[in-house]
């Protein structure tokens, strides 16, 4: 009786921690969308909706990495892809913005289901020069291809009007829209990442041969979260285009498939937040040491090396290990 009262008290206790988790979460998402509804009026909005979009490509690349375990070096071929594909469509077919993004969106997920289908056989560091291998055909695809326009890009790239209503052409309209992509992407991260599938892919990223012993089919799983990750990534690149009315071949160079990697890890892989914190310390660094040309890169590197070196959990995590609650 007394052992049977204990495990009833230790599952209500869990299920008050768990309730408590729940709320602080719920609290501070309210608390981060009205930070976010109001952040334009004070700080200037292209440099916010810059942010936002290259968080939620850090937090797709989290998770295949920080949550799949699987560490790409090729995550630019679905942003970049995804880019050009919105930036033609948009432009040359006068396909509206919600159409584009949709396809944007749509060509991160064909290629993540082929390059993934592929990569997913090869493990450790031979996966990660697969998806390389994969990103640097796409870049000289994007370099030759004619209607990527080369070096120059696709440029001007016209807003114009959601579900042909709404015209996107002012910045502060086209925050909102960003805004709502992010929060749509995080959420699915969010759900994802706390669902019965988010809890198997852990302990695949943990012990792979004993999830194949009870029966999980890793390969099908690990497919499943790359296809999902480039989704979001496209969807992410397919944002940028409406921003800076831009589709640069910067954005499928191995570079960018570095800086997403650099975000994740100085946030902290495996979090939550940790992508987000990362991405807005990158761009922020980007965007206040422009003066100093090349030295950017010189000095990012730099702060990553302290950063592994200090804490290799990454900012988020630190604290998450500090507080004792997940981020």
């Amino acid at each position: 009786m007394a052992e049977r009262d204990m495990n009833i008290s230790d599952v209500s206790g869990g299920s008050a921690l768990l309730q408590g988790v729940e709320r602080g979460y719920v609290i501070f998402g309210i608390v981060a969308i009205l930070v976010l509804l109001v952040a334009p009026f004070v700080i200037y909005p292209v440099f916010v909706m810059k942010v936002m979009c290259f968080a939620l490509f850090a937090l797709a690349f989290n998770l295949l990495l920080g949550y799949g375990g699987l560490l790409s070096f090729g995550h630019a071929a679905y942003y970049g892809s995804a880019a050009y594909i919105t930036a033609h469509t948009v432009k040359e077919w006068g396909l509206t913005p919600e159409l584009g993004l949709i396809l944007g969106a749509l060509t991160g997920a064909f290629l993540g289901l082929v390059f993934g289908w592929l990569a997913i056989r090869q493990a450790g560091i031979y996966f990660a020069m697969v998806t390389l291998a994969f990103a640097q055909m796409i870049y000289f695809f994007a370099l030759q291809a004619p209607f990527t326009g080369g070096e120059d890009g696709i440029q001007a790239v016209p807003r114009g009007e959601l579900f042909g209503v709404i015209s996107l052409r002012p910045d502060l309209t086209l925050y909102y829209f960003i805004l709502v992509i992010f929060l749509f992407g995080f959420y699915v991260v969010f759900r994802t990442v706390h669902s019965p599938f988010g809890q198997v892919l852990k302990a695949i990223r943990e012990n792979e041969q004993r999830a194949i012993s009870l029966g999980y089919r890793t390969d099908h799983y690990k497919l499943a979260t790359f296809v999902l990750s480039a989704t979001l990534s496209g969807l992410a690149g397919a944002a940028t285009v409406f921003v800076f009315q831009l589709a640069s071949l910067t954005y499928v160079h191995w570079q960018t498939s570095g800086e997403v990697v650099l975000m994740s890890l100085l946030g902290g892989m495996g979090t939550l937040l940790g992508p987000i914190v990362g991405a807005i310390l990158v761009v922020t660094l980007q965007t206040y040491l422009a003066p100093f040309g090349a030295w950017i890169t010189i000095i990012l590197g730099a702060i990553f090396v302290v950063c592994v070196l200090t804490f290799r959990e990454g900012i988020v995590g630190v604290v998450q290990k500090y507080l004792k609650k997940p981020l």
